[in-house]
């Protein structure tokens, strides 16, 4: 799969780009606990790269405003709810799916699924089952961190804190998010028992072999020190669609470097390479 010099010194890997109409709904999923709230910045810088672009932030059963419900076991139970969350507000497709870790297997899911519902894909830093071996999905350093610094947290703050510091390579500049990222748990508290679930069932997902839509693009970080970049990199080899890898931001893209991810979408919708 060719390599390229990309901006900012990125990596792009294959794939090849068709000049379209830009894409007008977007639907935001995000990954393992986490709520449409954790989209922070991002949302405003990608609104800026997209103008006139419809923003829908799902959240997963289990997670923000469905906190009170029990997460599926499986990650098709949680496309066939998002997609009854859709038929009930009358929102119909196709739409682009964006999405990040557990989101972007969902979202591929739907893809494989449901493709008349789907355009296109943009999956930041997800991982498969049947692509990656365990301790890349996980790195192993971070497997003391989680329990100790999360799971028995002292308190939601320091539980927030640990967070930002495994997700984000920069933490230092975003301090800010761990008092909203602290509200969001306290007013919409994530079970013990839907954490596990949601871990199973990203634990026992296998995408499928080929890629399930035409319009599919991966973002990395190269530096990423909770999941591996190995395993986007693993899907693109695998799919054949292009994987763009970020310099130095870490696991939390969005967060470390919105503008950027912003951007790369902006230009993939476009047609520009």
């Amino acid at each position: 799969m060719a390599v390229s010099a990309a901006a900012g010194g990125a990596c792009v890997h294959g794939g090849t780009h068709t000049m379209m109409k830009l894409p007008t709904r977007w639907i935001f999923l995000r990954g393992l606990t986490r709520e449409a709230v954790h989209w922070g910045g991002f949302v405003p810088a990608f609104q800026a790269a997209m103008p006139g672009a419809e923003v829908l932030m799902l959240d997963l059963p289990g997670n923000g405003q469905w906190h009170g419900r029990q997460s599926p076991m499986s990650v098709a139970a949680v496309v066939a709810q998002c997609r009854a969350e859709l038929a009930q507000r009358g929102i119909a497709g196709p739409h682009h799916l964006l999405a990040m870790s557990l989101g972007a297997m969902v979202a591929t899911e739907w893809a494989r699924t449901a493709p008349d519902e789907v355009q296109g894909c943009v999956l930041i830093n997800t991982s498969f089952g049947n692509f990656s071996p365990f301790y890349r999905r996980l790195r192993p350093r971070n497997y003391g961190p989680l329990v100790r610094g999360v799971l028995l947290a002292s308190g939601p703050h320091a539980a927030e804190s640990t967070v930002l510091r495994l997700t984000s390579n920069r933490p230092g500049q975003h301090q800010g998010v761990v008092e909203q990222w602290v509200a969001a748990r306290q007013a919409r508290p994530v079970s013990g028992a839907n954490a596990v679930r949601q871990l199973a069932a990203a634990a026992r997902y296998r995408a499928p072999r080929t890629c399930p839509l035409e319009r599919m693009l991966l973002l990395g970080s190269a530096q990423d020190g909770l999941v591996s970049s190995r395993c986007s990199a693993a899907i693109a080899r695998a799919w054949g669609c292009p994987l763009v890898l970020h310099p130095w931001a870490g696991h939390d893209l969005p967060l470390d470097d919105p503008a950027w991810v912003a951007q790369q979408i902006a230009d993939w919708a476009a047609g520009r390479p």
